[in-house]
């Protein structure tokens, strides 16, 4: 028998340790690819087309599988949580909200 150190099935990388840090590394790669998407295709976006667009573009990738990877490492959800964060800034609206947000 040949020992495997990750494999993927159904889009999702399971390495030896069931750590998943390829899988969110693919999923937040893919995440910022379809956030770079919108800002080169939509100059001025309302913040509603935005929210739909991120909500079908963006979060989706950062969501798929997420019952079986889902982040426990705070190291995991701080990488989620930049995605977000960058989103935000493509939006004045929403920029100045999370900046008085905290």
């Amino acid at each position: 028998m040949e020992e495997v150190k990750e494999i993927k099935d159904l889009g999702v990388c399971f390495d030896s340790l069931l750590v998943f840090d390829k899988h969110i590394c693919e999923k937040i790669n893919k995440a910022y690819m379809m956030l770079g998407t919108i800002k080169r295709n939509f100059v001025y976006i309302s913040r509603y087309c935005f929210v739909t667009l991120y909500k079908s573009l963006v979060r989706y990738h950062l969501e798929y599988a997420n019952s079986v990877w889902y982040p426990k490492r705070k190291t995991d959800v701080d990488k989620l949580k930049r995605v977000q964060k960058r989103a935000t800034k493509l939006i004045p609206e929403l920029a100045k909200n999370h900046m008085m947000n905290g």
